[in-house]
């Protein structure tokens, strides 16, 4: 299972950035999507992941309101839509899939296949 993630890059505080995570080899569809982060020294963090029916999302506290994950099937990716970013979203930004299961997609502990990051960067 190989993933990319995308769609990095610097942004103005306040500015929009959509990441994308795309998929070779396997589909999306079947697995949960997440999206982790991590800060300069901080640990990484769950930012949001969605079920893979695509009918169940989550968004960390940090993001809510601000950002939205979605699936687009027939393209095999899963995207991330940032908008209002601030300075501490900079961050390395990671995809991630998990096997399918009456779980939720939060469970971050849950996620084994991942791609390599994409760095966001916000500058006031």
């Amino acid at each position: 299972v190989q993933l990319q993630a995308s769609g990095g890059g610097l942004v103005q505080a306040g500015g929009s950035r959509r990441l994308s995570c795309a998929a070779s080899r396997f589909t999306l569809d079947y697995y949960d999507i997440g999206w982790f982060r991590r800060a300069p020294g901080k640990g990484r963090e769950g930012v949001s992941c969605i079920s893979s029916s695509g009918g169940s999302t989550y968004y960390a506290d940090s993001v809510k309101g601000r950002f939205t994950i979605s699936r687009d099937n027939a393209k095999n990716t899963v995207y991330l839509q940032m908008n209002s970013l601030k300075p501490e979203d900079t961050a390395v930004y990671y995809c991630a899939a998990a096997d399918p299961a009456a779980r939720l997609c939060s469970e971050w502990g849950r996620y084994d296949y991942w791609g390599q990051g994409t760095q966001v960067t916000v500058s006031s």
